[in-house]
């Protein structure tokens, strides 16, 4: 079980964490490129819709390209 201490660290590093992805997003001319930015990153769908204050399905549709498989044609077959 974590103590009071931890917790306390970890609710600090998220913290951390979010205000170093808004300045990364604040940096980026559109949604987009911000949600792709977290994406790469490695932030989830939630946090990077808490940190851009949009839905999560929006952030989803964002970065759906992102994960996609190559398709045959790209593959070059």
């Amino acid at each position: 079980m974590k103590t009071a201490p931890e917790d306390q660290i970890l609710q600090r590093l998220d913290q951390i964490v979010k205000i170093l992805a808004l300045q990364l997003v604040s940096n980026k001319n559109t949604v987009t490129d911000g949600a792709r930015s977290l994406k790469f990153a490695g932030l989830d769908n939630k946090t990077i819709a808490e940190i851009m204050n949009i839905d999560v399905t929006v952030v989803r549709t964002l970065t759906t390209k992102l994960r996609a498989k190559p398709s045959k044609k790209q593959k070059g077959g």
